[in-house]
């Protein structure tokens, strides 16, 4: 039996990062919507009790550092699944680029397990099981747009932002987001207004989205990686209404609304960087069906 689930990436609209924690994460609050761009994740049930990683993708482990291979595992030690599993990874979403690529394939990995393996599960369990992974696992288990608070693992459902293009563009680089976070200063830093963004999707407001995105961690990666910082200008240049970077990087996406800037943006960036798309933001939340 085989079952095919797709893993989409996310962006990050607001990030900020409010202190550091006792167990030595860090408090965050940010706005995450997922897009259309994704990894294909394929399961095929085996009798036998093992979790076989299979990728084409050379930056993708197929062991235990795999965070989908993690979640198999997990499932199977916390109800005593006796079979086992084939995950075939088809990336498509760039790796170490600040997309939650291997989040998104560990959560689309618990929720076709949840139908492979028959457990039953509500997709809020499965979330306080990707909380166990990483941080933006309980996200990608949800899909659709939220607030995420605490190591991310806090999500509050949000609408569907404005309807709007996404141009992504990721340099050569990959970026360690641990090396980001522990570099980070907390102190004098500039704090997106969360609760403004908030506000902005819930009255579909495009403009005032565009206001309000914000990152506290582009300063610390657009310092260590220039080229990030040339491409945020490159997509202003070309008329992007507003331009992040996401997550801790190196991916930047500008968003626009007329498909004849979209393509002038993504036109523009293709002699200048390694990897671009212009997709949609996808909005809607993530069934169990």
């Amino acid at each position: 039996m085989k079952l095919l689930v797709k893993a989409p990436a996310k962006i990050n609209l607001a990030l900020d990062v409010l202190y550091k924690r006792p167990d030595g994460f860090h408090e965050v609050e940010m706005i995450m919507t997922t897009i259309d761009l994704a990894d294909r994740v394929e399961l095929t049930l085996l009798e036998q009790d093992k979790i076989h990683i299979l990728s084409h993708n050379r930056y993708v482990p197929d062991d235990q550092r795999n965070l989908a291979f993690q979640a198999a595992q997990l499932l199977k030690d916390r109800y005593q699944v006796k079979k086992g599993v084939q995950i075939t990874i088809e990336k498509t979403i760039p790796v170490a680029a600040g997309l939650a690529g291997g989040s998104s394939d560990a959560a689309a990995t618990l929720r076709g397990l949840n139908k492979l393996w028959e457990l039953g599960l509500t997709l809020d369990e499965l979330a306080n099981l990707g909380s166990e992974i990483g941080s933006d696992v309980s996200f990608c288990v949800y899909g659709g747009t939220a607030l995420a608070r605490g190591r991310g693992e806090m999500i509050t459902d949000l609408p569907a932002p404005p309807t709007c293009w996404v141009i992504l563009a990721k340099p050569f680089i990959g970026v360690s987001t641990a090396d980001v976070y522990r570099r980070l200063d907390l102190n004098g830093m500039e704090h997106p207004n969360i609760n403004e963004m908030v506000k902005a999707i819930e009255n579909n407001d495009y403009q005032s989205v565009c206001d309000h995105v914000g990152n506290v961690l582009e300063d610390v990666t657009l310092k260590l990686h220039p080229e990030v910082a040339q491409i945020k200008e490159q997509m202003k240049r070309f008329g992007a209404d507003a331009v992040l970077m996401s997550g801790s990087g190196p991916t930047v996406f500008g968003i626009v609304q007329h498909d004849s800037r979209m393509h002038r943006i993504y036109n523009g960036l293709r002699g200048f960087c390694d990897q671009v798309f212009a997709v949609r933001m996808l909005g809607e939340r993530h069934t169990l069906d």
